[in-house]
């Protein structure tokens, strides 16, 4: 398992951080999602035969957030 923290704007409650996690752990090869408000730091860990940096990050774009880092 590869582990990835990014930072993701545009989350200002917990809806956001819910509709964060749900669409992370929807792609295939995710697990221990952890995200948390303050800062926008998203923390996870992926399968590189399932998943990699650009699903995740395109998975977070669809739910209508934006990866800054």
């Amino acid at each position: 398992m590869e582990k990835l923290d990014l930072t993701v704007q545009g989350m200002s409650c917990g809806g956001c951080v819910s509709g964060v996690t749900k669409a992370l752990e929807a792609v295939p090869g995710v697990s221990g999602v952890q995200v948390t408000l303050e800062g926008g730091k998203v923390s996870l860990s992926y399968d590189a035969h399932q998943a990699g940096p650009e699903l995740v990050k395109a998975a977070i774009r669809e739910a209508g957030f934006e990866v800054v880092g």
